[in-house]
């Protein structure tokens, strides 16, 4: 689990492809690395991999071609920056939210305009994504734990300040860049707990089920 608080940003090193998958390594940048051992997970651009080799600067991981499909690692090339987060841990502050580090899809930023000192950007998700995602609800872009502002759509809007343009690599985000996008666990969760089948009750799963919980609480007539 991570919190979506950026403590470094790295750099590609190396992509090598591996019978349909890939191995990536990443330069580390400003992350320290002297806690981090085989086997821990680092969230890389907001997706969680697990570290296979280490240095003093740098971190290795394979990539799996479900994570290659489902996110944009496939698409970096050496030197591009990723935003790094190594897991969080009991003690941890929770800054922004809980992230798994399973991202759900990737959008593409449709817009970006200052707004004082901050930059405000549009990002459009994939419609099967736009319904976990509401205005002053948290979403995790990048790897980087933000607020959103207001939703249209497919689209929802985000005002950047400037402490995160400096220390992430949404200071390069222009229109037209594909981002990794990780919605609330919690929304995932609850609409499963909503709408997912109930065979003990005998009631249908997914719209069918919402109606009739909406309908048992009085919000609408019963059928």
């Amino acid at each position: 689990m991570f919190t979506g608080i950026i403590q470094a940003v790295g750099h590609i090193r190396d992509m090598t492809p591996r019978g349909g998958d890939m191995r990536l390594t990443v330069d580390a940048g400003g992350l320290d690395m002297g806690d981090v051992a085989v086997g821990d997970s680092i969230a890389t651009s907001g997706v969680c991999l697990t570290v296979i080799e280490r240095g003093s600067d740098h971190y290795v991981a394979d990539v799996s071609s479900e994570t290659l499909r489902r996110t944009t690692l496939g698409e970096l090339r050496p030197g591009d920056p990723v935003n790094l987060e190594k897991a969080l841990t009991p003690t941890t502050r929770l800054g922004g939210h809980l992230v798994s580090g399973h991202v759900d899809g990737v959008g593409e930023i449709v817009a970006r305009a200052p707004e004082a000192r901050s930059v405000r950007f549009t990002v459009r998700a994939p419609r099967e994504l736009a319904r976990y995602i509401a205005a002053k609800g948290s979403i995790c872009v990048e790897g980087v734990s933000l607020t959103v502002n207001a939703v249209a759509d497919c689209d929802f809007e985000l005002n950047i300040v400037p402490h995160t343009l400096a220390h992430t690599n949404l200071d390069r985000a222009t229109p037209g860049r594909r981002v990794n996008l990780e919605v609330d666990l919690i929304a995932r969760y609850l609409e499963r707990l909503l709408t997912g089948p109930r065979p003990e009750a005998g009631e249908a799963p997914a719209d069918d089920a919402l109606t009739a919980l909406l309908a048992r609480a009085g919000f609408m007539p019963r059928g």
